[in-house]
């Protein structure tokens, strides 16, 4: 029942962006695999946190079940297990997700899983498969006119591959297809950091020529042709577009978004009842530098960014999902704080987020909107809302979470469950979701 009611769902929302119907709106807890590690690696505290999240009014649990060092919590023949984590240790006979379905199916709960696709190490404890098993996947950087590979980016917590590279993109779809047919009765696949680490990534020879042969180039270009850094009169560190930039943004794109329909066609192959869904950030104009196209194809951003190319749109991938979350990651809640010039307290800075560029879309209620706009009501849109982000702002805090709700055409999703235990917050974010409804 509980998929034909999903099913039901996306094809309401597909009818296009003149539809009236308003389907239901589902609320997500998600929960990291490195912060609940230890809360979730017994089944009674599983019980007990699952219990708790439906007395909330929840109506759905994202376990995230592969982590950004591309480590899973699973028994896997492809992935390695992660069976330790800050001194926790669980054996790989112990399965998280099943227990978290079985409490989920207890409590009234829908049980859906997030796997990190193009993550293979945490560059701050150097741990991760491009440390160990293929330090020829990750990412070479072009950052401050020089190539550097992911591995020596410290400042960066993020060790990414290449999503470019054949290899990389056959054992991450085998990641996944092992997954779906692992866990046939779970309600739903969710995708994240389906994407590059930044504007600087990816720039190895192997990309620059799988971007020669897509740009119908002679030879590969020089990374100084594609984009080059200068420094402000600040000392601030600037990429300038060069003659190559807008079609290797476009390529970019189509890396990703072609990964997302072949990902999406393995998946429904093995089980078509799996929900397949995306949690990307919400910063739409500058999200490109990631490399991602989030929008519907009946969205042409060429017609408002100097950035796209003509044929840009060609990369979105909305079509191919059946849920979307999108990370509201803003202090301002409305638009009217952005036109009052509401200081950014507590802003967190995410890959490809740029403050500069601000306007109506830097608040949660403007960048849901705008979500919606470019989606075109092809896919529920889940606004998604970082706890950690009101840190000393409770009250902020609930508000947030009452816009994401009734902003967003799908719902909302919580990120993360250990923030909301850590503050307490349990019953203001009972009130919030309560003022929503």
């Amino acid at each position: 029942m509980r998929k034909l009611i999903y099913f039901v769902l996306a094809a309401t929302i597909f009818v296009g962006c003149q539809s009236n119907q308003q389907p239901p709106k589902r609320l997500y807890m998600w929960l990291d695999c490195e912060a609940n590690f230890e809360r979730l690696s017994s089944p009674d505290s599983i019980d007990y946190y699952m219990a708790r999240i439906k007395d909330l009014g929840f109506t759905d649990v994202v376990a995230d079940v592969k982590s950004i060092m591309g480590e899973v919590l699973y028994k896997s023949e492809i992935a390695p297990y992660m069976g330790e984590w800050n001194g926790t240790v669980r054996s790989q006979e112990y399965d998280m997700l099943a227990e978290v379905e079985a409490a989920c199916r207890k409590h009234g709960l829908g049980c859906l899983a997030s796997l990190n696709v193009f993550c293979g190490g945490h560059n701050y404890v150097k741990r991760g498969i491009i440390y160990n098993e293929h330090p020829e996947w990750q990412s070479i950087g072009w950052w401050h006119n020089k190539l550097l590979p992911v591995s020596q980016m410290h400042f960066n917590y993020n060790g990414m591959v290449n999503p470019a590279n054949p290899e990389v993109r056959e054992y991450q779809l085998a990641v996944l297809e092992e997954f779906a047919r692992k866990y046939p009765t779970i309600d739903g696949i969710i995708f994240d950091r389906v994407r590059y680490d930044d504007i600087w990534a990816d720039f190895s020879d192997l990309s620059l020529n799988d971007f020669a042969a897509y740009a119908g180039l002679d030879q590969a270009p020089k990374p100084a042709e594609i984009m080059t850094w200068y420094k402000t009169e600040e000392g601030k560190w600037k990429h300038r577009p060069e003659k190559h930039f807008k079609l290797w943004m476009e390529y970019r794109a189509n890396v990703i978004r072609s990964f997302v329909e072949e990902a999406h066609n393995r998946i429904k192959a093995i089980n078509p009842n799996l929900l397949l869904g995306d949690y990307t950030g919400a910063w739409y104009p500058t999200y490109y530098y990631v490399g991602v196209n989030w929008a519907s194809q009946k969205y042409n951003p060429a017609d408002e960014f100097e950035w796209a190319s003509e044929n840009y749109y060609k990369t979105g991938y909305a079509e191919l999902l059946d849920v979307y979350m999108t990370g509201l990651y803003y202090t301002p809640i409305t638009k009217y704080e952005v036109d009052t010039d509401f200081p950014d307290i507590g802003l967190r800075m995410e890959a490809g987020m740029d403050a500069e560029a601000r306007n109506y879309w830097y608040c949660v209620e403007g960048a849901a909107e705008l979500a919606q706009k470019i989606t075109c009501g092809v896919v529920p849109v889940v606004g998604s809302i970082y706890v950690e982000q009101y840190q000393g702002d409770e009250e902020r805090f609930g508000r947030a979470v009452t816009q994401a709700i009734e902003s967003s055409s799908g719902g909302m999703m919580l990120f993360d469950l250990c923030h909301i235990v850590s503050h307490d917050w349990w019953q203001t974010l009972r009130e919030a979701i309560e003022r929503a409804e």
